[in-house]
């Protein structure tokens, strides 16, 4: 029987693939020394090899030393400036209302996390806590609302979920129209949790970060000054949260 010339290929190729994983150990040299010290001590849930800890590690220390470590709002400054790389973005952040340890407690009941877009959602660490994480553009997956009032999806999302949103954690880093949403709920009756409103562009950003600072209501709030934040930030804020509540429990 006669070998084809595309059977050989084949083989050739997959032998060559065989190779190419057998000698992985080329590719897996570490990027930072490791500080056993360091490893050990790490309670980050996103980081679990000890190259991951010893690099997560590293980022905060160096950003401790230099926007400090004396408070809890401290280390929401720093977890933003590493996911920034921006030392400056500890300047802006503003707390309101107590929000950590309200925002600590919610994670502790397992309380729902809506988020406005599924970067969001993608970036918050899914171990060490049991609360479920709810993008908003699927509560109106058809964009029906959206589409019916000319909003956007994500405050149409937002209006999709009213009643689902007491006692929950509100995480927003792209949509300023869905904070701008939020807080017209919050007048209406709507009471979360927590509210980390961090929303980043140049139409709205700053002015929805403003009306959740100004609501009449209460409502615990960590968000920045003007047109600066994102996605990076959001997230960043709700895995601290995340830490917190698992070292309170340890």
């Amino acid at each position: 029987m006669t070998t084809k010339k595309s059977d050989v290929a084949t083989k050739k190729n997959a032998d060559e693939k065989t190779v190419s994983l057998e000698d992985l150990e080329e590719f897996t040299e570490l990027t930072v020394d490791i500080d056993p010290e360091l490893v050990k001590i790490c309670r980050d849930s996103g980081a679990r090899t000890d190259e991951a800890k010893a690099i997560y590690m590293k980022s905060r220390t160096m950003i401790q030393e230099l926007i400090g470590n004396r408070t809890p709002e401290d280390r929401f400054r720093q977890r933003c400036v590493i996911a920034t790389g921006d030392l400056s973005v500890a300047d802006i952040m503003r707390f309101m209302h107590d929000p950590i340890p309200a925002g600590v407690e919610a994670i502790k009941k397992g309380a729902p996390i809506f988020v406005d877009i599924n970067m969001v959602k993608a970036g918050i660490t899914k171990a060490g806590h049991k609360s479920e994480i709810i993008c908003v553009l699927d509560e109106d997956s058809d964009a029906e609302i959206a589409i019916k009032y000319g909003i956007t999806r994500t405050s149409a999302g937002f209006l999709a979920a009213r009643d689902r949103l007491d006692g929950s954690i509100i995480a927003i880093g792209n949509a300023p129209s869905a904070l701008i949403m939020v807080c017209k709920l919050i007048e209406k009756g709507i009471r979360p949790a927590l509210i980390i409103g961090l929303p980043v562009g140049f139409v709205n950003a700053a002015e929805s970060k403003e009306m959740v600072r100004d609501l009449k209501i209460p409502i615990p709030s960590i968000s920045c000054v003007g047109t600066r934040g994102g996605t990076p930030m959001a997230v960043a804020c709700v895995n601290e949260l995340v830490a917190i509540a698992r070292e309170s429990e340890e």
